[in-house]
């Protein structure tokens, strides 16, 4: 799943001010991952929320968001 995120993730300067989105639709990576983040299963994202969406397109979001945490800079001071 790693690689075949980047399929569904993109960013597009004319959709939500170039938000990262689930591709082919407007639906912003953020508002799915708020979703998850309050206990939503990906079954009532998808039934409730956003019928768009497919389980491969939350796990994406996920691994969109892994990945941008792995890839951020720690700078830890010192005491």
């Amino acid at each position: 799943m790693e690689k075949e995120y980047k399929k569904r993730i993109v960013i597009d300067s004319k959709v939500h001010f170039g938000k990262p989105c689930v591709a082919h639709t407007r639906i912003p990576v953020e508002n799915v991952l708020e979703l998850v983040q309050e206990g939503i299963h990906f079954e009532n994202i998808i039934k409730d929320y956003y019928p768009d969406l497919t389980h491969d397109d939350i796990k994406a979001c996920i691994q969109y968001a892994l990945d941008i945490v792995r890839s951020e800079e720690i700078h830890a001071e010192i005491a």
